[in-house]
């Protein structure tokens, strides 16, 4: 058959049969999604429905999907908004990362897989997919900070991935890695973009400008289109993905101000060719290879929904967002996609075994197809979490978020102190990768030195090299702890809000740190020893934690009290004074909003369970000024009065919210 023959069926089954599916689910209320993965397994080679298309020509197909996705996405997405979400989203991207490679190392083993077999499959279930993310999100509507947020750690996981892949490439080509080919491999990336951007916002945004004010809507979409193909295959030129290629030019076309005419025109030819991108990941999905292999499939299934959960929802909340954006962000980003394929395919090129390959298409379609559901029980989830948690740590919660809300501040504000500890703990940290990679690197050369040079025994080696880094670690972990005080007493707390927050930032670096020594370690030390140091680590923060946090609850009830003495007091409250006047006696009870309750307020006649104030906005209710009945730190089943005060603590994010839910 001609190959124009061949592509123009192969697009007319796609579409036709994408188009009955779709309209199907729609009417049904369910995600469109899940009709284009049922109409790709329809069309696909793995059924004995006699309707067939090119599967090598859709894939072709499928990456014009992505490419136009990501440039979509990047008309969303500022560069002003991409910098400053890139240390949050960074810090969340990079744990949850290093735990799922952990995790997934640590079960490939258990299934009886190599040592480079399970690396592969850990990073192959590190990766989230942007495109299935985005397509849920625009299908259910969710915009703005939270969406930026989660965009903001899917380019960061991207970035990884590139360095993931570059290292995996120098495995099968049969060179060893080097801390030096990783350190050139990062500079060139950073490179990369920085020259990318510093050009691109040179020409992109005037060119945009000029062509949009010819007022020509075919001219504005040929333009874009070709720039984000332009841009795209200059990435992949450097041998770079050609999704971070497209949504770079993206956020520099974001940049000339006109995305209000480029989106539209651009959004009808995105939505064909993303249709055909999510048939195209049907068409991979194998019953027979699911059914041969499902505990295999079954288990990473799993251990990528939960871990990458908890991975994003402990990032999330340890860098200042309330629980119900961190569990929200936790069940995002619950699967796999484009890059993991890239990296199975790099893994079988490398001898790393063909069933890899089966297992990523395997757990991406089953994740796939639980995206959407997840997404849409996010809600639910967090509201369920947050009434299930120990009273200690609701109220933890809700003053968290404040406490990283001032540290921003006070790196701003008082840059000789806060910065200084930061960078710090940056070089510590930098300093404790380099030493668990130069001792994995390492070690046959530091073995054969022990043996031959001075005469050690082999059974020994392994536990001196041991010894060797974990004694070159010591200072660095040392400073690690300082600096986390340092950050604890440049802030302006209480002792025992000073406590805790100190103790949960510790907590947060053991779960980063000790996440990557698990990644590397068992090339000088057996798995289960590592990971009983990295519990018992974990365990004895996590006493310390639960102390200070029940501690904590004490301190705020004393706050409590003072805020009713203050209200009472003033005739007309008002929140800057409130929070002022207590600050100066109990400082580290957050930002304090009193909000009275007017008769027609939904909220009256209802118990703080009821509305889910906390849930819903992450602002806690410390206290209700109730004339001679005032209530100090609710429980939750108090009903809400007429004329009620209700004192609200929280971060200034989480404050705002539950102003406007109350209202």
């Amino acid at each position: 058959m001609p190959h124009g023959e061949s592509f123009l069926i192969s697009l007319a089954v796609v579409l036709g049969v994408a188009a009955l599916t779709t309209v199907i689910f729609q009417r049904l209320k369910q995600p469109v999604v899940l009709g284009y993965l049922l109409a790709g397994f329809i069309v696909g080679p793995h059924t004995s429905i006699p309707v067939f298309a090119d599967e090598s020509l859709v894939h072709e197909l499928a990456e014009l999907g992505v490419i136009l996705l990501m440039f979509s996405i990047g008309l969303e997405f500022r560069l002003g908004t991409l910098i400053k979400l890139g240390p949050t989203a960074g810090i969340i991207a990079v744990l949850q990362c290093a735990l799922m490679i952990c995790l997934g190392y640590a079960v490939g083993r258990a299934f009886g897989w190599t040592s480079l077999q399970s690396l592969y499959v850990g990073a192959i279930i590190a990766i989230s997919s942007t495109t299935i993310i985005a397509k849920v999100f625009e299908e259910r509507g969710i915009r703005g900070r939270f969406a930026e947020l989660v965009y903001g750690i899917l380019i960061v996981e991207d970035l990884i991935a590139i360095l993931l892949l570059a290292m995996f490439e120098a495995i099968s080509a049969g060179r060893s890695l080097s801390v030096r080919d990783m350190g050139s491999a990062v500079g060139m990336l950073g490179l990369f973009l920085v020259a990318l951007m510093a050009v691109g916002m040179l020409v992109v945004p005037r060119l945009m400008r000029f062509v949009v004010r010819m007022g020509k809507p075919e001219s504005t979409l040929i333009a874009s289109v070709g720039l984000c193909f332009s841009v795209a295959l200059l990435a992949k030129y450097f041998g770079y993905s050609v999704a971070l290629g497209a949504f770079m030019a993206g956020a520099l076309v974001a940049e000339s101000g006109e995305t209000h005419a480029i989106e539209p025109v651009v959004k009808p030819v995105r939505d064909v060719f993303s249709a055909v991108f999510f048939v195209a990941v049907g068409m991979m999905i194998d019953p027979v290879s699911i059914a041969k292999n499902w505990p295999a499939v079954l288990a990473f299934t799993l251990l990528a929904i939960g871990g990458k959960f908890v991975g994003v929802f402990l990032g999330a909340f340890l860098t200042g967002f309330e629980i119900r954006t961190s569990v929200r962000a936790g069940l995002s980003l619950a699967q796999i996609g484009e890059f993991s394929f890239i990296i199975a395919g790099v893994a079988v090129a490398g001898g790393g075994g063909k069933d890899l390959y089966s297992l990523a298409i395997a757990v991406s379609g089953l994740t796939t197809l639980t995206t959407p559901w997840l997404i849409r029980a996010s809600d639910s989830v967090a509201r369920a979490i947050d009434r299930k948690l120990p009273r200690s740590l609701q109220t933890f919660a809700a003053l968290y978020g404040s406490w990283i809300g001032n540290l921003s501040r006070a790196g701003i504000k008082e840059i000789k102190g806060t910065r200084r500890y930061l960078v710090l703990i940056l070089i510590d940290i930098g300093s404790l990768f380099a030493i668990f990679l130069a001792a994995a690197y390492a070690r046959e050369r530091s073995v054969e030195i022990l043996e031959r040079w001075l005469s050690v025994p082999q059974a020994w080696t392994g536990t001196i090299l041991l010894a060797l880094a974990a004694a070159l670690a010591v200072p660095f972990v040392v400073g690690i702890v300082r600096c986390c005080r340092g950050l604890g007493a440049s802030l302006d707390l209480a002792p025992v809000p000073r406590k805790v927050f100190v103790v949960t930032l510790q907590l947060g670096l053991v779960l980063v740190i000790g996440s990557a020594f698990l990644a590397v370690s068992p090339s000088f030390l057996p798995l289960p020893i590592g990971l009983s140091a990295f519990g018992l680590g974990l365990a004895v923060l996590a006493v310390m934690f639960w102390r200070n946090a029940e501690s904590l609850q004490g301190h705020v009830t004393a706050g409590a009290k003072l805020v009713l003495e203050v209200l009472s007091s003033q005739a007309a409250p008002d929140s800057k004074s409130l929070s002022r006047t207590v600050e100066q006696v109990l400082p580290g009870l957050g930002t304090l909003f009193s909000f009275p309750l007017a008769g027609s307020n939904r909220a009256v006649g209802k118990t703080l369970a009821e509305i889910n104030l906390r849930g819903m906005t992450g602002a806690s209710v410390i206290a209700i000024k109730r004339g001679a009945t005032d209530v100090t730190v609710p429980s939750g089943h108090e009903t809400l009065q007429s004329g009620d005060v209700l004192v609200l603590t929280g971060s200034e994010a989480a404050i705002e919210a539950a102003k406007e839910f109350l209202a």
